[in-house]
This record gives structure tokens, sequence and C-alpha cells, in this order.
């Protein structure tokens, strides 16, 4: 591998960009593999960032200034001993993504305790001016709450939000600042808002009318009580859009029906957060024929019911969160997903001891099923994990090897029916396993051991998570 040209080995370590451990491991291995690995961690410095190393981070960036700026600092800022080091790159020039929630946080929060209010303000300004120049070219920007620091007067602003593709910010940004982003961003492809309660800017109607071709839209309101007539143009807004929107989310139920505009829509997120008892009639008569993936959290059976079965076969991804549907109601969810979604290949589904029947059925039908995500939160006071895992072996498609397992106290899997799983599982495709429950569970690991030994198990997870049980850990991670 060391013989491989510059060209194979950034494909190589670009393929490995979400693997931070490895790509360190291989920054000393010799001088060429250092300088095409720099570049690719410093893409998005703020995504590798470990809570209590945000002053080393800090420490580095300050390294970069001038001998000038370093000295206007003056002895304010001491305490970042490394910071006179020159770095051994020019780090900042690699960075696409201008997280400045990121820096916000990391000045007000790390360094309070050291400066005063006007010696933060200064080095917040060294750092912006550090960063927005005419040599560096953004394609991320990340704006905090209540952001109003003029970052497009900054000279060289222009060309350095020019090639902006994703945008996060609150709705209720400083007026001149959304307006410098509105004139010098329109190719913005990803926007991610932060719905606040009255105090919001109706001037990012024109920054999202203002783009060329939006495509994923991220509405997050941050509380319970929002300004519907505020929501309602913001949603219209994007109707002009609709041809090219592929994805939206949003954690709240819409005000409009602009929804059914979206007929090129192919991932869709709704989420009711704030358990909010709404009738989701946006939903109504909602046909969405090109959509792959659908996760939801608290939505109406029928509305649920009806957004699968108008999907025309089209899903390959189900993600249902916060299950509170009763057991008649639980069985037309996995009768529409079978009948409806023969290419499914996730799911995510709370199971009951009654849906067990109609479960096979869905195993039968959904021949491409690889991964497949059971939390079990039921009311029945025991769930007989023996009946799933018996037709998980008897009836899983043969693409089916990834399970994730959660639960709650007595609804725990007992290690004599997690062995008559693994056993009856041999000669098929190695299983990789996560468990996720609110109860210890080290009793697990000897046996899992012994069947990865044997080769039924190819990998496994086993994790305590007393609070939340299913939401705190993102989906197949470890793998």
């Amino acid at each position: 591998m060391s013989k491989l040209n510059s060209d194979i080995l950034y494909l190589i370590f670009k393929e490995l960009q979400n693997d931070k451990n490895t790509l360190y491991s291989c920054l000393s291995v010799n001088k060429t593999w250092c300088e095409i690995i720099i570049p690719i961690l410093w893409k998005n410095p703020w995504k590798y960032l470990k809570e209590g190393n945000e002053i080393l981070l800090l420490d580095v960036i300050i390294s970069h200034l001038s001998d000038e700026s370093k000295n206007n600092l003056g002895q304010h800022f001491n305490f970042l001993i490394n910071s006179y080091q020159k770095p051994l790159f020019n780090y900042i020039r690699f960075c696409k993504h201008l997280n400045i929630k990121a820096i916000n946080w990391i000045i007000v929060n790390k360094l309070v305790i050291y400066l005063e209010y006007n010696h933060i303000k200064m080095l917040r300004n060294e750092i912006f001016n550090l960063f927005i120049n005419e040599n560096t070219i953004f394609t991320h920007l990340y704006i905090p709450y209540q952001f109003d620091y003029q970052i497009h007067l900054i000279p060289g602003a222009e060309r350095c939000f020019s090639e902006i593709k994703f945008l996060s910010c609150n709705t209720n940004i400083n007026d001149n600042v959304l307006s410098g982003i509105t004139n010098m961003c329109k190719s913005i492809k990803k926007l991610e808002f932060f719905i606040e309660g009255d105090n919001n800017n109706y001037g990012i109607v024109k920054l999202i009318e203002s783009q060329k071709r939006l495509s994923n839209i991220r509405f997050l309101p941050k509380s319970r009580y929002i300004n519907k007539a505020y929501c309602k143009i913001l949603e219209n807004s994007l109707i002009k859009h609709s041809n090219t929107i592929e994805y939206f989310k949003m954690t709240r139920q819409p005000t409009t029906k602009f929804l059914l505009s979206f007929k090129n829509l192919k991932r869709l997120e709704l989420n009711n957060d704030f358990c909010s008892i709404l009738t989701w009639n946006c939903l109504e008569n909602l046909s969405l024929p090109l959509l792959r993936i659908l996760r939801v959290r608290g939505i109406p059976i029928n509305f649920l019911l009806s957004l699968i079965e108008n999907t025309n076969g089209s899903l390959i991804e189900i993600k249902i969160d916060n299950l509170s549907y009763d057991n008649i109601n639980n069985n037309r969810i996995i009768q529409a997903i079978y009948q409806n979604c023969s290419n499914l290949k996730y799911l995510k589904l709370s199971l009951r001891n009654n849906d067990i029947k109609e479960f096979e059925n869905l195993l039968i039908n959904c021949q491409y099923l690889d991964e497949l995500f059971i939390p079990v939160n039921s009311m029945d006071d025991t769930f007989y994990w023996d009946n799933l895992f018996n037709i998980l072996t008897k009836s899983s498609p043969t693409s089916l090897f990834k399970f994730k397992f959660s639960f709650k106290y007595n609804r725990a899997i007992k290690l004599e029916s997690l062995k008559l799983f693994f056993d009856n599982w041999k000669g098929r495709h190695p299983i990789l396993l996560q468990i996720i429950s609110s109860m210890i569970i080290e009793n697990y690991y000897d046996l899992i051991e012994q069947y990865m030994a044997e080769g039924t198990v190819k990998n496994y997870d086993c994790i305590y998570d007393s609070i939340q049980c299913n939401h705190t850990f993102k989906d197949f991670e470890w793998i």
C-alpha cells in the first residue's frame, strides 16, 4: 500500500473519512500519508472534537494568527501555551465547514473563567478574520442562536461564502446578517432552520426563494409554542422548490398541506416531538410515489397507513419511533408494510406478543430485508422472545443478518433464549448484533463471545442505557 500513488491513497482515505481512529493511526506512517490525511481531517474539524479537547483546538487555531494579531491579543491569552508555535500545516485553508456555533461555544463556555467580555470579543474578531478571507471557500455554514456578528462585511466574505451548499441557523437571526447571507449564498442545497416562538425573521423567506436548487429542508421548532402564521409563510415559500426537494424533516405537525406538492420526495421525517394532540390532517391524501425512506414518531395511525400504502413499493427504509398504537393498529401497520413494501431493506418497529404471527408474514414477503431494529416497550408483562427468535430463524430472508434489540426491565432477553437463537442460526450469514437495555447486561458477553468464536456472530455491542433506551444511539453506528 505504501507504493500506491497519491491519488489512489486519497480515494482510500476519503472512504475512511468517518473512521477517525483509523485516520489518526495512519498519520504517522510517512510524510505522504500525513499530507493526504490532514486535509481530510480538517475539512470539518468540529466533527471530531471531543469534550475536553476544545482548548487544544482553539490553541491550534490561534497558532495561525499573524505575529501582529498575537501581539494585539497581549498577555490576556497566555494560558493558550502553544498558540505561539508555528503549525506544521495551514490547517485553516483545509476547512470547508465553518461552524460558528462551535467557535462561539468554545470561546464563551471554555474561556469565560479566564477573560473579560471585551477580551472574548477581541479574540472572536481575530478568529473570524482568520477563517473568512479570499483564500478560503466554505461549503457548510453553521450560525448560532441570536447571531448578530456582521460576518458578511469581513473582507473576502463574498468569495468565501459563494459556494455554500449547507446552512444551519435559527430563525431569530439578525436582519443585516441574514440579508448579507442571502445576497452571497445562492446555491444552497440543504437548509436547517431552528424555529423560535414569536421572535422570527421573515427575511428567511427571501433566502429560501433566492436559492437555485434546494433539495434538503429541515424545519426544527425549538418549543411547543410557535408562530403558526410564520410557519405557514415558510411552508408556502417551499412550494417554489417542490420539484427539486428530495428530503424534508419537521419535528411537529406542518401548518399547511404543502407536502402534497413534493412529488419527488425521497426521504421524509415527521416527528411529534412535543407530544401534542394534533389531527395531522396535513397528511390527508398525501401520495409520494418516489419515497424511499420514511421516519416517523407519534403520527396518527390512519395517516401513517396511508403514507405507507401510497408509496407504490418504493420504500426501502421504515423507522417508526415512540410507538403507542394498540394491538389491532400495530397489526395493521405490519400488514401495510408487507403488502406494500416488498423492497424494504431496513425496519425499526416495536413488537408485542400479539404481533408475532403477522410479523412472520412480513419476513416472508420482504425478501430484501437486511437490518432489523426491534424495541420492546409494550404493555405486556412479559415479552416472549422465544417466539420472535423462532420465526427469525425459520422465516427470515437470507439477506437479513443485522439485528438490534432494545428492552426494559422485565422484558429482558433470557440467556437460554439468546442461546437458542444462536444455535438455530448456525450455517447462515454471521450476525451483527446490538443490544440496548435499561438494565445491566454484562452476563451476555461470555455467551456472545462463544458464538463469535464459532462464527455464528460476527460482531456485537451491548449498551446499558438507564434512561431512554431507544433514542440515544444511532442505528448500527458501531458496525
